[in-house]
């Protein structure tokens, strides 16, 4: 994926994530489960990239892995030329003053014997930003930078409604002037007209602050409304990327069309109708060979059952894994 080094600010290269299990019986082999399985992309600075997929494909644990929250076990993540896959704990302490993450679920994420105030200045606090005075000011400009008021830093999580707790947790993750912010499925759990809020909040944060994300979700619609690029994961690994317009009026790989005629009209996805994918997502634990896809692919031929694709540019800007040319 060419593109000017200055210009990216993330670049993720074969990252690998595995889990080790219980052993069935004593003398068995340990289950590995291979949450993500050699994923690279890239991030443009001031940019938003969509991670999509279903549930279990593993781009949460890739979000959480850029941020050092698990452990990598292959790859390198290059953030503004440092690989922080080789940094010390102590060199990282510095490094996630720049980088901040807003979890799924805003009440599981606040501490509920905090105030809001509170939880806003706590990363200040743990990384010694400013004095006592200049810190209650930080947390009032953010409380109104993200559309809460002043009399609300001392209300606890339980008395705001879940898009103020939301906002609580964007406040949170702005506290020290972040270049870089994994949003793993933060409208999910929100009402739909609350999700529109959010999601207006955090396109005006990014042209207000330089801001570059990396949006995890599983709903396109809302990808659709705030992504840049798009890259769909499938069995911890990505079969397609393109950029927002490419993916949504040109899809390519087998299961974006599926995933895309859910919810757009099956003329946009060239498939004529809903695509319905029969059988389940296989275990990650014990992975088909071959394609990944080709257990639930109506197109998959001998070649998708023993050799598996490479992530491969198939036109300018748009990448795809799979062994045919699979234009709408």
């Amino acid at each position: 994926m060419s593109e000017s080094p200055d210009n990216i600010l993330l670049d993720v290269d074969n990252l690998k994530v595995q889990f080790k299990l219980k052993r069935p019986a004593m003398f068995m082999p340990q289950p590995v489960v291979h949450a993500v399985d050699g994923v690279s992309f890239r991030i443009r600075r001031g940019s938003t990239l969509g991670l999509v997929g279903e549930s279990g494909c593993g781009k949460s644990t890739s979000g959480l892995a850029l941020l050092g929250l698990v452990k990598s076990h292959q790859g390198q993540i290059n953030f503004d030329g440092t690989d922080l896959t080789t940094i010390s704990t102590e060199d990282m302490f510095p490094m996630r003053k720049r980088m901040q993450i807003i979890f799924q679920d805003p009440y599981s994420s606040l501490n509920p014997r905090q105030t809001a105030g509170e939880i806003v200045m706590e990363p200040l606090l743990i990384h010694d930003i400013g004095t006592a005075d200049e810190q209650v000011a930080r947390v009032s400009e953010l409380f109104s930078l993200v559309g809460l008021r002043q009399n609300q830093t001392e209300l606890y999580p339980h008395q705001f409604s879940g898009g103020q707790r939301q906002r609580i947790c964007i406040a949170r993750a702005l506290a020290l002037n972040p270049e870089f912010i994994v949003c793993d499925e933060p409208v999910s759990a929100l009402d739909v007209a609350i999700q529109a809020q959010i999601l207006n909040l955090l396109c005006r944060l990014q042209d207000e602050l330089g801001l570059t994300y990396l949006f995890i979700s599983h709903d396109l619609a809302v990808v659709q409304h705030v992504c840049d690029e798009v890259a769909v994961m499938y069995l911890g690994t990505i079969v397609e990327q393109a950029t927002r317009e490419q993916l949504f009026s040109q899809p390519r790989h087998p299961y974006t069309r599926a995933l895309l005629s859910a919810v757009l009209k099956g003329d946009s996805t060239g498939s004529g109708g809903r695509i319905r994918l029969k059988g389940d997502i296989p275990n990650p634990i014990n992975k088909p060979g071959g394609c990944r896809f080709h257990t639930r692919c109506r197109h998959a031929k001998e070649i998708c059952r023993s050799e598996e694709p490479v992530l491969a540019q198939k036109s300018p800007g748009h990448w795809e894994a799979c062994h045919f040319q699979t234009t709408p």
